[in-house]
């Protein structure tokens, strides 16, 4: 089995993460979750593959797309594997 494409950056308890966490699930994607450090200026991994240091952020290597702040990754998500996407 292969590892999903869809790598998600994101924090324990942080409600911006678990709004990207549920758009995955309702469209039934497989994602990898990787649990970055809490405090934002050790957030290293997530500056090398996003350039910035924010969750939530993801890496979609299905489309070569890396973004993120959850309202962007949401709207991404959606418009291409939501209803009318790919």
């Amino acid at each position: 089995m292969s590892d999903p494409q869809i790598t998600l950056y994101r924090l324990q308890a942080c409600p911006f993460c678990e709004r990207v966490v549920r758009t995955l699930n309702e469209l039934g994607l497989e994602y990898r979750s990787r649990y970055v450090e809490p405090m934002h200026s050790e957030r290293n991994v997530v500056k090398r593959v996003s350039g910035a240091r924010s969750v939530p952020a993801i890496v979609d290597r299905e489309t070569g797309v890396t973004m993120s702040e959850s309202a962007n990754i949401v709207e991404y998500l959606k418009g291409t594997y939501g209803e009318g996407g790919a």
